[in-house]
């Protein structure tokens, strides 16, 4: 079973860029899309219900802002959309899809923004999302949570660590949130299995010609707990595919 999570920047934009032929072509079991920018009704058919596919979406109140999206081959058990919490759900960030013991949890972590004005109500997302994933766990579910996390957590997870440490999305306060996940037993599966890659990013700024530079960010992740470790078979970065700011990231499962 493989999953896939990309932070497309607006879905109608990377259709225009392709985004349906890479669907087709990649054929992921179940993708997450993060920052569709779009109501359902503003999509047209074939990007709302593509063949193939179970789909589900979460918008923003906001038009053209966030929002989140599910695709998956297989009809989940149970798709919950949203955390439950109003002043996040209002900003379409959460999708949580059951499959059977194995608990899908798809998230657009919010951005602290420039000034650091929007850190407090990330870092307040962060610990809803995680306390929403423990109780999972407790209930004997595993876990499987990815997106745009919008942090990086150690040095090696971006091109120029030592500019950016006061920079939201490397500030101590959010990457101290990862540590507390890694110290709970979730494990960043693309890191683990590669612990030592370096200029290994999902993110590029479109200034400055970033990407050709491979100035970029790993804030694209895949945790699992720890009960799901002996299924994993890859964990991968797509830098090749193009279409956002963003690249797509997987997780293969054995089925």
């Amino acid at each position: 079973m493989k999953f896939y999570s990309w932070n497309v920047n607006g879905i109608r934009a990377a259709q225009k860029k392709g985004f349906l032929d890479w669907l087709h072509s990649e054929k992921p079991d179940v993708l997450s899309v993060q920052e569709t920018k779009a109501h359902p009704d503003q999509l047209g058919e074939e990007l709302k219900n593509p063949d193939g596919y179970h789909t589900y979406f979460v918008s923003a109140e906001k038009k053209g802002y966030s929002g989140v999206a599910l695709y998956s081959r297989v009809e989940p058990d149970d798709i919950q959309l949203g955390l439950g919490i109003e002043k996040f759900d209002s900003e379409g960030r959460t999708i949580i899809a059951h499959y059977g013991d194995l608990v899908f949890m798809s998230a657009y972590f919010p951005n602290g923004s420039r000034d650091h004005s929007r850190v407090p109500y990330k870092m307040e997302y962060k610990d809803e999302f995680l306390k929403y994933a423990n109780n999972l766990r407790a209930d004997g579910k595993q876990v499987v949570f990815a997106g745009d996390i919008n942090t990086a957590h150690n040095e090696i997870d971006l091109a120029r660590p030592k500019q950016n440490q006061k920079t939201t999305g490397f500030l101590r306060e959010e990457r101290d949130w990862i540590d507390k996940v890694v110290e709970e037993g979730y494990i960043d599966i693309y890191r683990d299995l590669n612990p030592d890659q370096e200029g290994a990013y999902s993110w590029w700024s479109y200034r400055g010609g970033a990407r050709a530079k491979n100035v970029g960010w790993r804030i694209d992740m895949f945790f699992i707990s720890p009960d799901v470790r002996d299924q994993v078979e890859t964990a991968e970065i797509h830098a090749d595919v193009m279409g956002s700011d963003h690249c797509p990231i997987s997780l293969s499962l054995k089925d």
